[in-house]
């Protein structure tokens, strides 16, 4: 199976097509934009297929990461992978972002549970466990930082994401990581389309509100 993977959810925007059949990436292409997810995801698509060496036409699934992180770049990959599936009559899945992070604590440590803690800003951290094979041990949840200590002081097992440090002190603060793409094309080959549709997945309402004395009424 080839899958083209898609990555808007975080500052970085990345595309990879990879063939599930020998566990390769075959090709790649993107950059830790910050914004300007929309102006430049088709580019990098289309870099991707080249060094690929593949179309359009040779893609069998899409697989976009679908959150929590970015709501507007989650809004521009998941309604780009939408499209794509559209025109070429193929599947689209959502990969949790949480679940890709889990993925890469595992191959860092592998053999152990995994907490994945995301820095959701406004003293809260986006939070997933997963046991020592990669299956969810618990529902993505947004929690105070208060809160995510509590629950998580006695968590046996390996703490990542950029909010690690907030839920366990004695881990050093770190930069957000960019989002492996290679692992959102491994979740998306592995993922039944049935059950992992491709729906943003946030965890809380945008941080743009719009301004009430500006509002107008609908007639």
């Amino acid at each position: 199976m080839i899958v083209l993977a898609l990555d808007t959810s975080g500052s970085g925007c990345s595309v990879a097509v990879y063939d599930s059949e020998t566990e390769a990436v075959l090709g790649r292409s993107g950059a830790d934009l910050g914004k300007g997810h929309a102006e430049r995801l088709i580019e990098f698509v289309d870099e991707a297929l080249a060094a690929a060496g593949r179309s359009l036409d040779d893609i069998d699934r899409i697989a976009v990461t679908v959150g929590p992180g970015s709501f507007t770049g989650i809004r521009v990959g998941v309604a780009t992978a939408r499209g794509l599936a559209l025109a070429l009559g193929k599947p689209a899945v959502g990969v949790s972002t949480l679940a890709v992070l889990a993925e890469s604590s595992r191959a860092a440590s592998p053999g152990k549970a995994v907490l994945v803690a995301i820095d959701a800003k406004r003293d809260e951290v986006y939070l997933q466990a997963f046991d020592a094979t990669g299956a969810a041990a618990t529902e993505p949840e947004a929690f105070s930082v208060e809160a995510a200590r509590g629950r998580y002081a006695d968590f046996d097992g390996v703490v990542g994401g950029s909010g690690a440090h907030l839920v366990a002190p004695n881990i050093p603060a770190k930069s957000p990581e960019l989002i492996d793409i290679a692992a959102v094309a491994r979740l998306g080959a592995a993922a039944d389309p049935a059950s992992a549709k491709p729906r943003p997945l946030y965890l809380r309402g945008p941080d743009a509100k719009p301004q009430a004395g500006f509002a107008i009424a609908r007639a």
